[in-house]
């Protein structure tokens, strides 16, 4: 199945019980969103192949419980742990205001509220500390920190984000 239109949803860790439940890491900011979910993508050989679910038990730390239909033992369960679990991009619940979804602003237009339009964003990248904004203007390439001060408006319907960035730092980008 093709990979992209998904988002990864976590790690199946080992077999659990007696009757073919597996654990699950869910790396997810609220995983109560997907307790009532009935189908996940499981990836297997570079496929995403999918697997009906039964029930889903959250438990503490972002584990669930999944019981898949047809697999009834721990045996059936023996070859899953170790591979990813996978939903598509359009189970992602819809956020509102100034969260988002780092794939859905891809391709936004960045506004800096001092400097006018500074570029497109080609991604986010996730570091240790923070994430930054890559923006690309030309040849050139502009990170800002992506922080609630920094972040002032997403506006979807036209494709933009509005930032106000660190004083002094788009000068440092821009200027030679």
């Amino acid at each position: 199945m093709e990979k992209e239109g998904f988002f990864y949803l976590g790690k199946i860790l080992k077999p659990y019980g007696s009757k073919g439940h597996v654990l699950v890491r869910l790396d997810v900011d609220d995983p109560d969103r997907y307790r009532r979910m009935r189908l996940v993508y499981i990836g297997v050989g570079g496929d995403r192949v999918p697997y009906f679910i039964e029930s889903v038990e959250l438990k503490e730390a972002g584990k669930a419980v999944l019981k898949f239909e047809d697999i009834h033992t721990p045996e059936d369960a023996e070859p899953l742990p170790g591979n990813e679990l996978f939903l598509p991009l359009s189970a992602l619940p819809p956020l509102k205001g100034k969260k988002f979804y780092f794939h859905e602003v891809e391709g936004f237009a960045v506004t800096d509220e001092v400097h006018g339009e500074i570029g497109i964003l080609e991604s986010i990248s996730e570091m240790p500390t923070q994430a930054l904004l890559r923006i690309r203007q030309g040849r050139k390439e502009i990170l800002v920190p992506l922080t609630d001060e920094v972040l002032r408006k997403v506006d979807r319907k036209n494709r933009k984000l509005h930032i106000r960035a660190p004083e002094g730092l788009i000068e440092l980008y821009l200027n030679p």
